[in-house]
């Protein structure tokens, strides 16, 4: 491993969470490892470490040092690299750091690069039904969905729909329901003629019910918890993490929610007493945490939804939090969520994905 990119896997103890995050995300990678002035191995810190950190109210400016594995495993100069490989599949372990004698980080393996590409990261099977929401017009990429339909829009010569259900299918999901109404018939049409391993259940809206109106046609064929995503987003986050965080809180509703940071390129005043200047900051940053589409409901909430009438996973959302029922957001990372429902974003998704 180069030095830059031995580098890009490490951070200073007095780094704060914000700046991990960041780190995390231009280099692309779920963990980093706490070093000290001297390269000394301090602990590890992963997107989990960060994810509960944030559940628990912490602040994004504290410091590394204080939210992460004090303990991490790690292997010796001279170690053996089956022994390697079978610990990080025991723990399902990506990273792990390689010390010297004086426990100076000299290295970081990789799961690409120990595995070689032989070997995929496992992932546990999710058996839970899934629902695709494929209903809307998709007016943010006019001029393309004046012509196709939302879901078909073109990422590495597959449809974002496909795309969707490929990354279900990791999780040994292969059956989905589509709620479809704008250009229905294009999406049928698609899937009736490519060879795919997935089989689909449409759930037909004679006009637009919304993002959440057309899930009532599910009340009487599901049981318990399923997923719900709009049809123009990707996660990449571990979606048995998602649906663990759901039961163990047993959540009525789990949003996934994207921590976005946006900058004010201005300088922002701050004022008192009519007027009076108290204080000047120059482009500050603003976190927030935002909804990806992305849900984990349970079958009971659809009592609530009205028959044959629009209705949006916001009213919903809002009906269960009125019948003191339990709403979580579960934090993922910018980089995790993948939106390609309007211009911008999209040539960004493209550029991602290649």
């Amino acid at each position: 491993m180069d030095k830059e990119k031995l580098a890009s896997l490490l951070i200073g103890p007095d780094a704060t969470v914000k700046q991990a995050m960041k780190q995390m995300d231009k280099i692309g990678q779920k963990s980093l490892f706490v070093v000290n002035q001297e390269n000394i191995l301090q602990g590890s810190l992963t997107d989990g470490d960060i994810r509960r950190w944030i559940l628990k109210g912490g602040s994004l400016e504290e410091n590394v040092n204080n939210i992460g594995n004090k303990n991490p495993v790690a292997f010796a100069e001279g170690y053996d690299v089956e022994h390697v490989k079978k610990i990080m599949l025991v723990k399902k372990i990506e990273h792990v750091p390689v010390i010297n004698g004086f426990k100076q980080v000299v290295e970081v393996l990789l799961w690409e690069d120990v595995f070689a590409g032989h070997i995929s990261k496992p992932k546990e099977k999710l058996n839970l039904p899934v629902v695709i929401m494929a209903g809307g017009k998709g007016v943010r990429l006019d001029p393309f969905t004046s012509i196709l339909p939302k879901p078909l829009i073109p990422i590495k010569g597959k449809p974002i729909i496909e795309i969707i259900m490929d990354e279900f299918n990791e999780y040994q999901i292969n059956a989905f329901y589509v709620s479809v109404n704008h250009k229905s018939g294009m999406i049928k049409a698609y899937f009736g003629d490519v060879a795919t391993k997935y089989k689909i259940e449409y759930l037909e809206e004679d006009s637009p019910l919304g993002t959440a109106g057309g899930l009532k046609f599910l009340q009487d064929k599901i049981q318990g918890s399923f997923v719900v995503t709009n049809c123009d987003i990707i996660i990449k986050s571990d979606y048995c993490e998602i649906y663990d965080y759901h039961r163990e809180n047993q959540n009525d509703i789990t949003i996934v929610g994207s921590l976005r940071q946006y900058v004010i390129p201005y300088g922002v005043c701050d004022i008192e007493n009519g007027g009076i200047l108290r204080e000047i900051r120059e482009k500050p940053e603003y976190d927030f945490l935002v909804g990806t589409g992305f849900y984990i409901l349970e079958s009971r909430v659809l009592k609530y939804i009205p028959k044959n009438e629009p209705y949006s996973m916001t009213d919903l959302i809002k009906k269960i939090t009125k019948e003191n029922g339990k709403v979580r957001v579960f934090p993922i990372s910018a980089e995790s969520w993948i939106d390609v429902g309007q211009w911008d974003e999209y040539k960004r998704a493209r550029e991602k994905m290649q």
